[in-house]
C-alpha cells in the first residue's frame, strides 16, 4: 500500500513542525479525514478532498451544521488547499484488476490529513471554534423493534450483530467512543425493552448509574413499513437539560450516524442538533 503522498514538499516541513503542536489525539487523528472514491483520478480526488473537508470541519468541532453554511461552497472550491498529506487505500486490494477494469475503477480509501492551524482558522472564519477537550466516552442504551421481535441491542447478543458494528462506525468519523451494554449489565439494572423505549429524561441519570456510565446515549429504533425505512428517536442529558431528536425513513447505518452527529452536537457545546 502506498505511504503518504506529499502535495508539496513545503507540506512536510510543515507537518513536522505541528507535530508537537497538539497532543497526540489531536494532532494524529482529529485532524483526519476519510472517504471513499473511485480510482485515483484528478477529477475524483478533488471530490474526496470536498467531502474530507466537510468531514474533517465538523469531527474537529463537533457542529453538524456547518456543512451547510453559505460560506462552505467557496471553501470546497478551493478543498485540496487545505490538505497537508494525502494516502489512498485500495479497497479491493488482494482482488486481481479484471481485464476490462483499469486501477481508475477501484474503490479507494482517501484519507486526508490536515494541520491544525489550518482547520481551526477555517471554523473561526464559519463562527465556530475546535473542541479539544476530553471526548467522553458514550454508553448507547438502545431499543429495537425490526418488525419481527423486540429486544435492547446488547454487545453480546445474537439479534442484530450488525448494528453494533454500525454504531462503531458511525462514532469514529465524530472520534467519540461508545460501549453497548452487554446482556450481563442490562439484566443486572432491569432493562428491558419495555423500559428503554419508554425512559424519560428523569431517567436518563440513574440509566447512566445502572450501567456504569456518566453519560448515556438513550434511544429507540423501529422500522416502520409506510416510511419505507427505521424511525430513530435519541435523547441525551448534558449540564442539566435533556435533548431529543429524530430522523425517519432511513437505514439503520443512516440512523446511527445521525445519532452520533447529534450527540457531538451537544457535548461540543454546539446546542440541539
Amino acid at each position: 500500500m502506498p505511504g503518504f503522498l506529499r502535495p508539496t514538499l513545503v507540506a512536510i516541513g510543515l507537518m513536522a513542525a505541528c507535530a508537537t503542536a497538539r497532543p497526540a489525539l489531536a494532532g494524529d487523528d482529529l485532524y483526519r479525514a476519510k472517504t471513499i472514491v473511485t480510482g485515483q483520478g484528478e477529477e475524483n480526488r478533488r471530490i474526496g478532498f470536498k467531502a474530507c473537508l466537510d468531514a474533517v470541519l465538523v469531527r474537529v468541532s463537533g457542529d453538524q451544521r456547518l456543512p451547510k453554511r453559505r460560506a462552505m461552497a467557496a471553501l470546497r472550491d478551493k478543498a485540496g488547499s487545505f490538505v497537508a498529506d494525502f494516502r489512498y487505500r485500495d479497497r479491493m486490494e488482494g482482488i486481481p484488476i479484471h481485464d476490462e477494469q483499469g486501477t481508475h475503477d477501484r474503490p479507494h480509501d482517501l484519507t486526508c490529513l490536515y494541520r491544525p492551524d489550518v482547520i481551526d482558522k477555517v471554523l473561526a472564519g464559519l463562527g465556530s471554534k475546535p473542541w479539544l477537550s476530553e471526548r467522553p466516552t458514550l454508553s448507547v442504551v438502545l431499543a429495537v423493534d425490526d418488525s419481527r421481535r423486540y429486544f435492547v441491542l446488547a454487545s453480546d447478543g445474537d439479534e442484530n450483530p450488525y448494528m453494533v458494528e454500525s454504531l462503531q462506525s458511525a462514532a469514529g468519523p465524530m472520534a467519540i467512543s461508545i460501549v453497548v451494554p452487554n446482556k450481563a449489565t442490562l439484566a443486572k439494572a432491569g432493562l428491558i425493552f419495555e423500559e428503554v423505549r419508554a425512559i424519560s429524561p428523569e431517567l436518563l441519570g440513574s440509566v447512566a448509574t445502572s450501567v456504569g456510565s456518566r453519560q448515556v446515549l438513550a434511544g429507540s429504533i423501529v422500522w416502520s413499513d409506510k416510511e419505507l425505512g427505521w424511525i430513530a428517536d435519541w435523547q441525551l442529558a448534558k449540564g442539566g437539560e435533556t435533548y431529543h431528536w429524530q430522523v425517519r425513513g432511513v437505514s439503520f447505518d443512516e440512523a446511527f450516524r445521525v445519532a452520533m452527529r447529534g450527540a457531538a452536537q451537544i457535548l461540543s457545546g454546539n446546542g440541539q442538533p
